[in-house]
């Protein structure tokens, strides 16, 4: 059976909510395809999001792997097409760690791509009414080293893996920043995992960015 792999992260610091928690939660509920959907909630720590991630590709050896994280002050679903292998944290993890200028993944490429096909989940989720995006940078934190290990990890294995950035779900945001209804989210990442599921190929047409 396929096997789909989902995950989310934990609240960072003091935040009292993750959107990305959520809306895996939500997705994992209502799941009602014919593969077998795994969901996880990671935590926001550079060692063990990295142990436990390699727990669960091990574990559950899927076939499509769809990591979530939260992008504050994004307003739109951001699916992210590079990971740069490199870590230079402006903020301490929950754990306190802190590391600079140090790689995201030892013995790894500069950067790597995703595997998805960002720009036919793009494409379907513009076309749900969704504010989407396709991203050039997915940061230089700990979503940034989890997206380096899962596109590395499918480079390997000749699976398809990737991570999607989302913003506030409503009611969330502090100080302002923008926000999208949960349920926005929530179709958003279903129509990602359908698309990386059914599409053959990835849409080519341009998807670059001039500055």
């Amino acid at each position: 059976m396929t096997t789909v792999l989902l995950t989310g992260f934990e609240p960072f610091g003091a935040d009292a909510v993750n959107p990305s928690e959520d809306a895996v939660r939500l997705v994992a509920s209502r799941w009602t395809g014919a593969e077998r959907l795994v969901s996880d909630i990671l935590p926001v720590s550079f060692a063990r999001s990295a142990a436990r991630l390699d727990e669960l590709l091990s574990e559950h050896e899927p076939d499509v792997v769809v990591a979530v994280g939260l992008a504050g002050g994004r307003s739109r679903i951001s699916v992210e097409r590079v990971g740069v292998n490199l870590i230079d944290a402006p903020l301490p993890d929950n754990d306190g760690a802190r590391p600079v200028d140090v790689p995201a993944l030892l013995g790894a490429p500069a950067a790597v791509f995703a595997s998805l096909p960002v720009k036919a989940i793009v494409r379907n989720a513009a076309a749900a009414g969704i504010p989407v995006e396709l991203s050039l940078t997915a940061g230089s934190y700990v979503c940034n080293c989890v997206l380096m290990r899962i596109a590395a990890w499918a480079d390997d294995s000749g699976r398809r893996g990737g991570f999607i950035h989302v913003p506030w779900a409503t009611g969330q945001a502090p100080g302002g920043e923008p926000e999208l209804p949960l349920e926005d989210i929530v179709q958003a990442l279903e129509i990602a995992i359908r698309t990386a599921l059914d599409a053959a190929a990835d849409d080519e047409t341009p998807g670059g960015a001039l500055h």
